[in-house]
């Protein structure tokens, strides 16, 4: 992904999934403004920024769950809106903040649920659907799980399942908004390194700077619904952004073979 001046991107000539300069206003008021993203074949972005600052909103127009107000968003080249809701989702999976249910189903019964874009109404699982079903289920380490209620699950555990039932979809590309949202520790990890480690283009918003450090190939950092930065996150997470963005003062040191940025919060600007 190139980044240029005002969060412009220029695709690769492969491009999958690309918002090119989308804005959002709801209410009369401006939500995202002018936002362009393209991410590479097979990386994962991390789209970070402080509350409010527009994570969502691009995440759900990415996903066609909204509309722009201005500019586009284009999967395979063509307009998101051009094309049909089945073609969308057998193609791009998202997991939002947090799913529940009131029905009582199980774990296979939700990752089943990720391959209704690949079948007719009413008709029988066919061997492909079963096929991308328990594989989803083992990648996600969810197969002894399989019969087991959604409701005794651990809010960790839901998440991981709703990755499998996006798995399921067989997607090309992976949204996942705020996924380590009221997780611990070993869960952000343990999550984050399976999501990264998919053969997938991922775009995940993140509120964590040192998990995006970690896991992340390229970062967009967010203020206002603008996009203030963009790039590898070494170069991206300094502390002037840090302080500029988020209000605070910190220090980044390098860290690991890949000299990764490693962010120590210092406390709040004056």
């Amino acid at each position: 992904m190139t980044e240029t001046q005002a969060g412009e991107t220029h695709a690769p000539a492969d491009a999958g999934l690309r918002a090119d300069r989308v804005s959002r206003r709801t209410d009369g008021r401006l939500i995202l403004d002018g936002v362009a993203l393209a991410p590479e074949p097979g990386s994962t972005v991390g789209v970070l920024g402080p509350n409010g600052s527009g994570k969502s909103t691009l995440l759900r127009l990415l996903a066609g769950l909204l509309t722009p107000t201005a500019g586009v968003v284009t999967l395979g080249g063509t307009p998101l809106g051009d094309l049909p809701r089945r073609t969308v989702a057998r193609r791009l999976a998202m997991v939002e903040q947090q799913a529940d249910t009131q029905v009582e189903l199980t774990v296979l019964d939700v990752v089943r649920l990720g391959r209704v874009p690949h079948r007719r109404a009413w008709t029988p699982a066919s061997a492909d659907d079963e096929r991308a079903i328990h594989a989803a289920l083992e990648r996600t380490g969810l197969a002894a799980r399989a019969g087991q209620p959604w409701h005794t699950l651990s809010g960790g555990e839901r998440q991981r399942v709703q990755i499998a039932r996006a798995l399921a979809q067989e997607p090309r590309e992976l949204l996942l908004d705020e996924p380590t949202n009221h997780l611990d520790i070993h869960h952000q990890l343990d999550l984050l390194a399976l999501v990264t480690g998919l053969p997938v283009t991922t775009v995940v918003a993140l509120h964590d700077l040192n998990l995006a450090a970690m896991y992340c190939d390229r970062v967009v950092v967010l203020r206002g619904g603008t996009v203030v930065a963009g790039g590898a996150p070494g170069d991206v997470l300094t502390e002037e952004l840090i302080a500029q963005v988020y209000g605070v003062r910190a220090a980044v040191t390098r860290e690991g073979p890949e000299q990764r940025p490693h962010v120590r919060f210092l406390g709040t600007l004056a």
